[in-house]
């Protein structure tokens, strides 16, 4: 049942992504460097704009910021560009969440300051999702059959409680219910750059003309992994099948792998399940498949420490939290600079595996 089931999903992508324009390209002065961008909601982001509108003016932190303006006012890309679901445009803040920002505002910046060519983004993201069931890629399979009819019990339990509480008769879960969600967003996923791949001349009107080439994958995901007996255990094997699927259905071997530790522990050290999968991510630095072409870099480390010392009692000192925060421990409190330090991170480490390939 996993082959088979792994054989048919990796089918589907295989011909979603059958056309040619979903291929590395060769370099050159007419092509356009693309990144995708996947995970869940931390790489939808979560700092408010609100708190960028003012950190960008705060003397103590305009600093920071300075860069990404241009005297008053955000500075919106023309060389860097980016797709996000609904959403394109020139590459300026609030490509996060609804009126957020994520780590794409400095990696975007960091690489269009590097190449001279024009960078599109592809976001790719949804919060919630884990890399055990919905970012499960073709060649992990199904979990095993013990899970799923566990699942399924308990799915089917639910239903019956919430049908005897509130007087109702929904139909009970079926095996074919449970395993419809496994793959869903990996299959969403492929479908966005496909998508992007066939309308960029439409969407980015400046592009006319010019080619794409697949150049980098950026991975910051994890949270709903470690929760559960299963998922923090194969988050390490899942990974390797993501990359690998990633690089077979996207046509690019050894496209370059920057993945983003979980960093929500901050200053203290992570324990339980974010321990588990802060080190199946971290162990991809020595897959030796992977050596120089995929990168996992911490992210507590980039902490934002003046919104780590606010939150705890935040309620109590609201106006003072809401000049750092703007968000819970989860969503890296919504910290402007915390998310900006992961963007960067993550943008000098794809220009090191770049490096390196070349």
């Amino acid at each position: 049942m996993m082959r088979s089931w792994s054989a048919i999903v990796l089918a589907g992508c295989l011909l979603l992504l059958g056309s040619s324009s979903v291929v590395a390209q060769q370099s050159g002065n007419n092509s356009v460097k693309v990144f995708i961008l996947a995970g869940q909601s931390n790489m939808e982001g979560k700092a408010a704009n609100t708190l960028l509108e003012h950190q960008a003016t705060d003397p103590k932190t305009k600093d920071l910021f300075a860069h990404l303006r241009k005297g008053d006012e955000w500075i919106v890309r023309d060389d860097v560009f980016i797709k996000f679901l609904e959403r394109s445009g020139g590459l300026t803040i609030g490509y996060g969440s609804p009126n957020k920002t994520g780590a794409e505002l400095e990696f975007g910046n960091v690489m269009g300051d590097h190449f001279d060519e024009p960078v599109l983004l592809i976001k790719a993201a949804w919060g919630g999702h884990s890399l055990y069931q919905k970012f499960r890629s073709p060649s992990a399979g199904l979990p095993s059959d013990a899970d799923l009819r566990k699942e399924l019990e308990q799915a089917q339990q639910r239903v019956k409680n919430n049908n005897e509480k509130n007087k109702k008769n929904d139909p009970l879960p079926t095996m074919d219910d449970i395993k419809a969600p496994y793959g869903s967003s990996y299959r969403n996923m492929m479908s966005e750059v496909q998508e992007t791949f066939d309308n960029y001349e439409t969407m980015f009107p400046a592009l006319q003309g010019k080619k794409l080439e697949l150049a980098g994958f950026v991975w910051f995901q994890g949270f709903n992994d470690m929760f559960g007996e299963a998922a923090p255990v194969e988050y390490e094997a899942n990974m390797k099948h993501f990359i690998n699927d990633v690089r077979t259905d996207l046509k690019v071997p050894k496209l370059p792998f920057v993945i983003g530790t979980l960093g929500q522990n901050g200053s203290e050290p992570a324990q339980g399940g974010m321990l588990q999968v802060q080190n199946a991510q971290l162990a991809m630095n020595d897959v030796p498949e992977f050596k120089g072409n995929v990168k996992t870099i911490r992210t507590d480390v980039l902490v934002d420490k003046e919104a780590e010392r606010l939150f705890p009692d935040w309620q109590k000192h609201f106006e003072e939290w809401q000049k750092v925060g703007s968000d819970r421990p989860y969503h890296y409190f919504g910290s402007a600079i915390w998310f900006n330090r992961i963007g960067k991170g993550f943008g000098e480490s794809m220009l090191e595996l770049m490096k390196n390939q070349n």
